[in-house]
């Protein structure tokens, strides 16, 4: 695969408005694995081979279990989430998938008793993000496999 053009060297500001949106979303309170898990999810469903590389080093780095990455993909069969990861990740699916789903009545419930209103929104936030993030990467077809993590990153100067 070859890429076909970087958005963000010829358009500054996508780079850096998509930025900002990461920074909060980042910083929005809610717990930073989760938000990985929702990142690396959404991924997986766009099938965005970029995001995914990114995001499995980014919980790998925050002390994500090979395990819990390995089951992602089939999280409902498996034992290894919480309840409130659980809801995240129907959640994720069912916004992700917008335009079939229409976020159901009932993954919103579960998802609601789970998170306060204003996490809930944050966490909408993240998930509209993460798409986002993904198209771009998709359409432009980023190359996967260059990304290094924060930790990683001090890792490489130590």
């Amino acid at each position: 695969m070859e890429p076909r053009l970087n958005p963000y060297k010829l358009s500054p500001k996508i780079y850096e408005t998509m930025s900002a949106l990461q920074a909060y979303v980042d910083s929005c309170g809610l717990e930073r694995p989760l938000l990985e898990l929702v990142k690396l999810r959404a991924s997986q469903i766009n099938g965005c081979a970029y995001c995914i590389d990114m995001h499995t080093k980014d919980a790998r780095a925050l002390g994500e279990t090979e395990q819990r990455l390995y089951l992602l993909n089939a999280w409902r069969e498996s034992p290894v989430y919480t309840e409130r990861e659980r809801a995240a990740l129907e959640y994720t699916e069912a916004v992700t998938l917008v335009a079939d789903t229409n976020v159901p009545d009932d993954v919103y419930e579960i998802a609601a008793r789970q998170f306060k209103p204003n996490e809930l929104a944050n966490l909408t936030l993240a998930i509209a993000t993460i798409n986002s993030w993904n198209r771009l990467s998709i359409a432009f077809r980023a190359v996967p496999g260059s990304y290094k993590s924060n930790l990683q990153r001090l890792e490489a100067k130590a």
